[in-house]
C-alpha cells in the first residue's frame, strides 16, 4: 500500500503544537496506510517526534503579495503556497492531502485520498456556493506536487497581480487556479462539514448540543467558535452558541491521548 503524504502548515502563536499532534493522531487513526505527516512551521517545539518538520520560509515574492494582500486587508492568507512549490520535498513522491488546523477528524479519509486522481480536490466552500460561486474550500486540499507545480510558480511570477485577481483568498486562487486547467474536482459535501453550519445550526444551536453528521469525515472550525471553545461551551453571539459537545471531546482530545499519550494532547 502506498504511502500517505500528510502537510499542515503552523505560523506565528494562534496555534499551539497540539493542535498538529491532534491532527496528526486523527489522520492516522482514520487511513489506512503508512503515514509520512510534515509540518511546515517555524516553531516546532512541542510537535510529536513522528511529525517531519519542514522550514516555513520567507519566499523571494513575498514583499509583493503582502503588499497585494494588505490592499485586500488578508495579510497573511496565503502562506499555504509554500506547499506547492515543486521539489519542496525532493524525496516526496505522490500526491500530497493538506489540512488547516482547524479541523477535526472523524472517519475514514481514504475515499478522500483516493478520489478523482490526478486533480486539485476540495470541498466547495459554503458561502461561495449560497452566492453561486465556485470556489473551493481551503480547510481540507489534496494536491500533487509534481502535476501542480504551476500553483507556486503562477503565483511566484506574478504575486501582486495573482493575490489581486483572487482578491486576497488563498482558497480563491488554489481553486480557481486547478478549474482554469481542467484540473479540480470537489470533494463531496458530506465528508467535509463545518460546525457551524452543519453541525450546530442557528437556531436549533439553542436548543441541542451540536450533533456529528453520519458521513463527516473532517469537521472545518472555520471562523468561531474554534475545536478549543467548542469542547465545552461557547457563547460569541446571538448566532455562534454552542453547548458543551462531547463527541468533539472524543474525537479531538480523548482519542489523541489513547493514540500518543497524554503529553502529545
Amino acid at each position: 500500500m502506498a504511502q500517505a503524504n500528510i502537510m499542515c502548515i503552523k505560523w506565528g502563536t494562534l496555534f499551539g503544537p497540539e493542535y498538529v499532534n491532534r491532527l496528526y493522531s486523527g489522520v492516522r487513526r482514520n487511513l489506512a496506510h503508512d503515514i509520512r505527516f510534515m509540518c511546515m512551521t517555524e516553531h516546532a517545539d512541542g510537535l510529536h517526534p513522528d511529525i517531519e518538520v519542514l522550514d516555513l520560509p520567507v519566499e523571494p515574492f513575498a514583499e509583493p503579495m503582502a503588499q497585494a494582500l494588505a490592499v485586500a486587508n488578508r495579510q497573511g492568507a496565503m502562506r499555504k503556497v509554500s506547499l506547492f512549490k515543486p521539489g519542496l520535498v525532493p524525496d516526496l513522491q505522490g500526491p500530497v492531502l493538506g489540512f488547516d488546523l482547524d479541523v477535526v477528524i472523524t472517519g475514514d479519509l481514504a475515499p478522500i485520498w483516493s478520489m478523482a486522481p490526478g486533480k486539485i480536490a476540495m470541498r466547495h466552500d459554503w458561502t461561495e456556493k449560497r452566492k453561486g460561486r465556485p470556489t473551493g474550500h481551503g480547510s481540507v486540499f489534496r494536491f500533487d506536487p509534481a502535476v501542480h507545480g504551476f500553483l507556486y510558480d503562477d503565483l511566484a511570477a506574478n504575486p501582486y497581480a495573482e493575490v489581486e485577481k483572487a482578491r486576497g483568498s488563498e482558497q480563491r486562487y488554489t481553486s480557481h487556479k486547478g478549474m482554469d486547467r481542467d484540473a479540480f474536482a470537489y470533494i463531496p459535501e458530506p465528508w467535509v462539514v463545518s460546525f457551524k453550519y452543519d453541525c450546530n445550526p442557528f437556531p436549533t444551536n439553542y436548543l441541542r448540543p451540536p450533533t456529528l453528521p453520519d458521513e463527516a469525515r473532517v469537521v472545518c472550525f472555520h471562523g468561531r467558535p474554534k475545536m478549543s471553545d467548542a469542547v465545552t461551551g461557547y457563547s460569541g453571539s446571538i448566532i455562534r452558541r454552542s453547548k458543551p459537545c462531547s463527541w468533539l471531546a472524543d474525537h479531538w482530545i480523548t482519542r489523541t491521548k489513547d493514540d500518543l499519550g497524554a503529553q502529545w494532547a
